[in-house]
C-alpha cells in the first residue's frame, strides 16, 4: 500500500512575518510517530511543506493530514484534490479534534484526540474494507508503541532533527490552551517509561536533543528517573518548564546536571489578575525573578513566553513587558496576541460575550486580533506586538540584557545566541537555501555549552564560534 503523510505549511509560511528558520526547527514527529504503526511492506512518504516543496502529482492509496488552525484551509485543500483522485484520506490533529463537523466535510475518516490507539484500529479497518468515519481517542498510554520513524525525517532539512516527544499533554489547565480540548475524553498529562525515553535518546546522534513535551518537568518523579538516566551521557537539551516547577525542590538542578542548557517558560504577563482569569496557577504567586535567577544560576538560557490581550492590560503593557524582560536577561522572548482557540474554555467565554469578531481561522496565528479586547484597540494590540519584538531584539537590549550575567562566558553565550537568532536572517535563508542547515548543529551544540566558573573557561569554550563567526 503507497501512504503518504503530510503536514501543510502554517499561513505563516507566506506572511511577511515568516521566519524560514523558525519553521525548519523540528521535523514533523506526530506523523513520524503513526507511521510506525504502517506495515513494512508499505511504501511510505512524509512531506513537511514548511521545508519542501509537496509532490501533488502521485496516487497514493492513503494519504494522513495533520491538521492546526492556521494550515486548517490549505489542509482541506489538499484533501479535496487527493479525494478527487480516489486516495482515502484521514484528517487528524489540533484543529480536527476541536471542529470535526468541519473537518469531516473534508476527509473520508477523521480522528479526534491523538492517534496511538485509533490509528492501529483503523488500519486494521481499513484492511478488512470497513473504516469508520470517526475514531475518538480513549486510551491513553505510551507503553509499548513501536518507535518513532525517524528513517522518514530528511534529517538534513532540519537544524534540530533530534527533537523528541516523550509525554503527552500538560497537567495544567489554561483556559486559553488547546490541550484540554485535544485530551477531553480521558488523561490529558502521561509520560513514556523512562526506560523506553532512555532508549530512544540512545539511539538519537549526536549530542544535542530538544524535548518537544509541553511540560518536561510536569510528572517530578519521571522527569527525576530521567534525568537520573541522562547524567553521564554526554547530551545537551532544550525543553519546557512551569515557573513552579523551576522553583520546586531540586528538580531543576538535577535537569541542568543532565545537559539541561535552555528551557522555554510561559510567564505570559506580569499582571496577578490577568493570571487568575487565565486560570494560570503554576504561575500565581510565583515569584518570576527568584526562577530567572536560579536559571541564570546554573548556566540555563531563558526563551520568555508573554501574551498581550488579556483583559487587565493597558497601553503600557508592552513596554512594562519587554523592559522586563531585557532587565532580568532573558536570552530571547516570544509574544503572541490573545488567541481564542476553538475548544478552549476562552474561546467559549469570549463567543458567550459576543467578543470573536472573525472566525477566518487564517487569522489565529497569535499575530492578529481575532476577538474584542477590554482596554486596547485592534490597531495598538498589534502594533505593539511588533513593537515588542523590535524593541526587545534591538543591538542595544541585546548587548545591555547580555551584560546583566555575572560570568564573561555567559555573556557571550547570550549575544549570540540572541543575536543568531534574530539579527542574521540573510545567512539562515542562505544556509536553508543551498541544503546546510543541519551543518549549523555544532554551532548550536558550542554555544549551548555549560556555563562554569571561572569565567577564564571563555577562551576553551568559545574559539571555534569566534573563529566561524569572523570569517
Amino acid at each position: 500500500m503507497k501512504v503518504k503523510l503530510i503536514l501543510p505549511a502554517l499561513t505563516e509560511a507566506e506572511s511577511p512575518f515568516w521566519r524560514p528558520i523558525k519553521y525548519s526547527l523540528f521535523p514533523p514527529l506526530g506523523l513520524a510517530t503513526l507511521a510506525a504503526f504502517l506495515s513494512e511492506d508499505d511504501d511510505v512518504d512524509l512531506q513537511d511543506q514548511h521545508v519542501e516543496v509537496l509532490n501533488l502529482d502521485d496516487n497514493p492509496d492513503l494519504v494522513l493530514i495533520q491538521v492546526y488552525i492556521t494550515n486548517a484551509y490549505r489542509a482541506y485543500s489538499i484533501a479535496d484534490l487527493y479525494r478527487r483522485k480516489g486516495s482515502y484520506v484521514l484528517l487528524g490533529g489540533l484543529h480536527v479534534t476541536t471542529l470535526p463537523d468541519e473537518a469531516a466535510q473534508h476527509a473520508d475518516t477523521i480522528f479526534i484526540g491523538p492517534a496511538e490507539d485509533t490509528f492501529p484500529q483503523f488500519l486494521k479497518d481499513f484492511k478488512n474494507k470497513n473504516p469508520k468515519k470517526l475514531y475518538s481517542s480513549t486510551v491513553r498510554t505510551l507503553v509499548d508503541i513501536p518507535p518513532v520513524r525517524r528513517d522518514l525525517i530528511k534529517r538534513n532539512r532540519y537544524l534540530v532533527p533530534n527533537s523528541i516527544v516523550v509525554s503527552r499533554g500538560c497537567p495544567h489547565h489554561c483556559n486559553f490552551c488547546y490541550k484540554d480540548s485535544f485530551f477531553g475524553n480521558g488523561k490529558s498529562f502521561y509520560t513514556q517509561r523512562t526506560e523506553d525515553a532512555l532508549s530512544e535518546i540512545n539511539q538519537l546522534p549526536g549530542r544535542h536533543l530538544y524535548f518537544l513535551d509541553d511540560h518536561l518537568l510536569g510528572d517530578e518523579r519521571f522527569a527525576r528517573s530521567l534525568f537520573d538516566g541522562m547524567k553521564g551521557m554526554g547530551r545537551i537539551f532544550q525543553s519546557a518548564a512551569t515557573v513552579e516547577s523551576i522553583l520546586k525542590g531540586d528538580l531543576i538542578e538535577k535537569a541542568a546536571e543532565a545537559g539541561l542548557r535552555s528551557v522555554f517558560v510561559g510567564f505570559e504577563t506580569l499582571s496577578p489578575a490577568n493570571l487568575q482569569t487565565s486560570n494560570k496557577k503554576q504561575n500565581l504567586g510565583k515569584d518570576y525573578v527568584k526562577a530567572i535567577n536560579r536559571l541564570h544560576s546554573l548556566g540555563i538560557m531563558i526563551n520568555g513566553s508573554f501574551v498581550y490581550g488579556l483583559d487587565d492590560d493597558d497601553k503600557d503593557v508592552f513596554k512594562r513587558t519587554v523592559d522586563w524582560g531585557v532587565e532580568n536577561s532573558l536570552t530571547t522572548a516570544t509574544y503572541h496576541i490573545l488567541t481564542p482557540y476553538p475548544g478552549t474554555k476562552l474561546y467559549s467565554e469570549m463567543e458567550n460575550g459576543n467578543r470573536i469578531i472573525t472566525k477566518n481561522w487564517d487569522m489565529y496565528d497569535t499575530r492578529h486580533v481575532v476577538y474584542k479586547s477590554r482596554n486596547l484597540t485592534t490597531t495598538e494590540l498589534e502594533t505593539g506586538y511588533r513593537w515588542s519584538y523590535d524593541e526587545f531584539y534591538k543591538w542595544s537590549n541585546i548587548i545591555r540584557a547580555s551584560m546583566h550575567h555575572e560570568s564573561d562566558k555567559h555573556k557571550l553565550k547570550h549575544l549570540f545566541y540572541t543575536g543568531g537568532w534574530k539579527k542574521f536572517e540573510p545567512f539562515w535563508n542562505l544556509i536553508i537555501k543551498t541544503g546546510h542547515l543541519n551543518d549549523m548543529l555544532p554551532l548550536l551544540e558550542k554555544i549551548l555549552s555549560q556555563v562554569k566558573n571561572p569565567a577564564s573557561e571563555l577562551q576553551t569554550e568559545f574559539p571555534l564560534i569566534i573563529r566561524k563567526t569572523t570569517i
